[in-house]
């Protein structure tokens, strides 16, 4: 008989989960501490829920860090907490935007929904890291997770009706939700399914063009096909922002499964050419291009000013970054409720800006880096195709939408309307972010389990024995 293998270790590694937990322990500190101070400087005193609010935020990580540790022994330390420390702040920032709105506005609280929305995001992780033992399950079902994700992704154009100039979300009595959330996890899955069976055939080379080998015409098709999904999304439910992010997050895994930089300048080019046809056409689209283009015009005369102009988010969101300086007014001492609304959605990183300073929105946008970092790093150390283009899928999709949001606000291009990730109001985007952390988890589990150690030959041994 030959020699037989061991299992691999079950045991986990316990010196990374525990530093998980102390970093989970820390990041809800960070958190607490936030809170109160927010709240000494709005009311002067600390919050009389100060200890239920530091429990609330300590529950659902410690339960996911539980998951973790049991289903998931090897997953990477630095994820779950990353995730826990951007949720807690948004959290503090939506409670402090709360107090300023109902002071000058008079409006609902919003933290109590978010924190509900937390739960049931934390809920669906738990799910994922208990019920999928292998990821590589999930590259069986490509043309279904592409069905159901094309399906949710044109389903709010048949609403009738928008929100705020875009169709994103669809309606069932008095809930609402944005499947364009979910269905950048779904369509990942679809394509790192595709390009896992199709990259061969992809990666052959065409004609030469300025030093670029161009794509073959017969492997045109998908990216082609991509590039009007896109479009017909910019131009029926004018979301500049899922489209972006749908189209960019699939030419980044075809230039990671084929390497090869052609694919990647083709595809630019196509969405830069369709973006700028549908953005001189399209209402919507074109008036937050001229907002973009010229955000003080809306402080002139009506007359004087250009067609489509109708908001000043993007001024009043300069001014906040321009009075918040090096380090900040201070948590709570701002005024970043001038906003109005849309300081609770992509606009809360003007809360940052103006009283954390320029060194808080560096800080927000590291922690994001290093987040996709950890993601990148697990794509280039799981060894199977699948799990590579997934984890590297799931981390572009994340760094895309920071992108977008970032981007837009800070006045660098047009305004999308996306949610900041973990951080902004949002019901399904905080699910669809905790579902993407809980995937990214699943394959970094697979990524660092120690490879199985070979059982010793108990035949041998014994013709050893008996040998003597």
């Amino acid at each position: 008989m030959g020699s037989r293998v061991g299992a691999a270790s079950r045991d986990g590694d316990p010196v990374s989960r525990n530093l998980e937990l102390a970093l989970l322990l820390g990041a809800v500190l960070i958190c607490g501490f936030g809170h109160a101070g927010s709240a000494l400087a709005l009311t002067g005193s600390l919050p009389p829920d100060l200890v239920v609010h530091v429990a609330v935020l300590a529950l659902p990580p410690l339960l996911c860090h539980l998951a973790v540790r049991r289903f998931a022994p090897h997953a990477d330390p630095l994820i779950l907490p990353l995730a826990t420390l951007l949720t807690g702040l948004g959290i503090v920032l939506i409670h402090r935007l709360d107090i300023a709105y109902q002071a000058r506005y008079g409006s609902p609280t919003a933290v109590g929904g978010q924190i509900m929305w937390v739960a049931l995001a934390v809920l669906g992780f738990i799910a994922v890291v208990i019920a999928l033992r292998d990821h590589r399950r999930l590259q069986r079902y490509p043309y279904l997770a592409v069905t159901v994700g094309l399906v949710l992704l044109m389903a709010p154009a048949f609403y009738p009706g928008d929100v705020y100039g875009a169709k994103r979300w669809i309606f069932l009595g008095p809930l609402s939700f944005q499947p364009g959330e979910f269905v950048k996890i779904v369509i990942v899955l679809f394509f790192a399914g595709y390009l896992t069976l199709r990259r061969d055939a992809l990666a052959l080379a065409g004609r030469r063009f300025m030093g670029m080998y161009l794509p073959r015409g017969r492997q045109l098709g998908p990216i082609a096909a991509v590039w009007v999904i896109s479009l017909l999304v910019l131009v029926f439910e004018r979301d500049l922002g899922t489209s972006l992010i749908f189209f960019g997050a699939f030419v980044i895994m075809l230039y990671v499964a084929t390497e090869r930089t052609s694919w990647v300048v083709f595809g630019v080019g196509l969405f830069a050419v369709g973006a700028f046809v549908v953005g001189s056409f399209e209402p919507h689209v074109h008036g937050r291009v001229v907002a973009w283009l010229h955000p003080m015009d809306i402080y002139l005369p009506p007359e004087q000013r250009p067609a489509g102009l109708i908001s000043d988010q993007a001024a009043q969101a300069l001014f906040s970054f321009g009075s918040g300086g090096m380090l900040g007014s201070g948590l709570g001492q701002g005024h970043p409720e001038l906003i109005g609304f849309a300081g609770r959605s992509d606009f809360i990183l003007t809360t940052v800006g103006e009283e954390l300073g320029l060194a808080g929105v560096m800080a927000v946008i590291l922690l994001y880096a290093l987040l996709a970092e950890r993601g990148l790093r697990t794509a280039v150390t799981v060894t199977d195709p699948f799990g590579k283009l997934l984890a590297a899928g799931l981390s572009t999709t994340l760094v895309l939408q920071v992108f977008v949001v970032v981007g837009g606000v800070s006045g660098l291009i047009p305004l999308t309307g996306k949610a900041l990730p973990f951080l902004a109001q949002g019901g399904s985007a905080m699910v669809a972010n905790w579902l993407l952390v809980a995937l990214l988890l699943k394959v970094s589990d697979t990524a660092r389990r120690p490879a199985p150690v070979p059982a010793a030959d108990l035949d041998a041994a014994e013709t050893q024995l008996v040998r003597r």
